[in-house]
């Protein structure tokens, strides 16, 4: 009989919103996707000679690794964050093949097994998987809802325990769209250094914003004395998930950052995952990616404008605010199960959204849809949720 790791013992079964898509495809139905958050797959415009160009080099036939990542695609990560006047010492820097190995190195840095990471809710469900396959425990810790989502830090120090590690943060976090304030981000600091945590900050949406906001943190590794880390990639800001690129900045003070630093660069030489064709365009697929993430930033806006004309419609149906990132938190009456609005929409209207209980939502009444699909499909997705929400009350 052969014995398979518990780790990987999820429930693997569809849910019933995944099993009626299928069967609506199946059929040949066309569904309008609202929860499309590919880019590759939203209809933006790509230079497409270019990045193929970028990854051409000769130099991508040649293996010559180095732990830390090429120091050529380190000092054009270091010049991408200078862009955004952020001074990253690309001799600090750390690439991952993505953000989710990101997460999985930074786990087997700070956890032994059993030991556990606070995480915050509502956001985005991959954190389970992750966790689970290094032996890790998560603990969530609430983001409290006042007319806009912010960390609840009395409910955060309160779910501290023996065994933490370290905190998670997503900045803005998905799908809220909420940034870490500045404020936030001093107490986080306070409280990590207190209780001799590490901070993990995720900030691949932190290009997105929809407004200028001074009160907004910035990169959270430049920002900290508690030991942290930064995780970025090519996979947001560039809108190039499949170049399969991410990196991580640690920060804080260097009694502590330095000896992580080390361990963490022994943890990327024992996999050397990034490959090289990516690490000798990085430069080239950077700058491109500044021209792929605008567009993206222009298809969000049109698109949070359709949201608004949508809203002003439907008195029902509101929206929580929207900072930054790619999705939006619609609020719904709360006359059926988010799992039945879902259900409902697909089923007669053609419309995919997902229901907040896939991120946790200590609200009810809220289904999730994405800024990315094309402008049209998005205002008659919309057009046919405010339909329902009409029928409904």
């Amino acid at each position: 009989m052969t014995f398979l790791s518990t780790r990987t013992g999820w429930n693997l079964r569809p849910n019933r919103l995944s099993q009626r898509l299928d069967e609506a495809r199946r059929q040949g139905r066309r569904i309008l996707d609202l929860t499309e958050s590919n880019p590759t797959r939203a209809g933006i415009v790509y230079p497409e000679a270019s990045i193929l160009e970028a990854i051409a080099h000769p130099d991508a036939l040649l293996y010559d690794p180095d732990p830390r990542g090429m120091r050529r695609a380190r000092e054009a990560v270091a010049r991408w964050y200078a862009r955004s006047g952020f001074a990253v010492d690309p001799e600090r820097l750390v690439l991952t093949a993505s953000t989710s190995e990101a997460y999985a190195w930074l786990f087997k840095l700070l956890c032994d097994p059993g030991d556990d990471v606070l995480v915050p809710t509502p956001s985005y469900p991959l954190f389970d998987f992750l966790a689970t396959l290094e032996s890790v425990v998560l603990r969530p810790y609430p983001l409290e809802w006042d007319g806009r989502f912010r960390i609840d830090l009395h409910a955060l120090e309160r779910a501290i325990g023996p065994r933490t590690r370290a905190i998670v943060v997503v900045h803005p976090n998905n799908p809220t769209g909420a940034y870490v304030k500045r404020a936030e981000l001093r107490a986080l600091d306070a409280l990590c250094g207190a209780h001799g945590l590490a901070l993990v900050s995720d900030e691949v949406f932190w290009s997105y914003g929809h407004a200028p906001d001074p009160e907004r943190a910035g990169v959270v590794a430049l920002e900290t004395e508690a030991l942290s880390f930064s995780m970025s990639g090519l996979s947001k800001p560039a809108g190039l998930p499949q170049m399969k690129c991410g990196w991580i900045v640690p920060g804080g003070a260097p009694a502590e950052a330095l000896p992580a630093f080390e361990r963490l660069e022994m943890i990327a030489d024992t996999y050397l995952s990034v490959g090289t064709p990516v690490q000798v365009g990085l430069e080239r697929l950077l700058e491109l990616g500044d021209g792929v993430g605008g567009r993206i930033r222009a298809r969000v806006a049109a698109n949070r404008a359709e949201l608004e004309r949508a809203l002003a419609r439907a008195p029902a149906l509101t929206a929580a605010p929207l900072e930054g990132g790619w999705s939006a938190v619609l609020r719904v009456p709360n006359v059926r199960s988010e799992e039945e609005w879902a259900l409902e929409l697909l089923e007669h209207d053609g419309v995919l959204v997902q229901p907040g209980y896939f991120y946790d939502f200590p609200l009810r009444g809220v289904l999730v849809v994405s800024l990315l699909p094309p402008e049209d499909e998005l205002a008659a997705g919309l057009e046919r949720i405010v339909e329902r929400v009409a029928r409904a009350i």
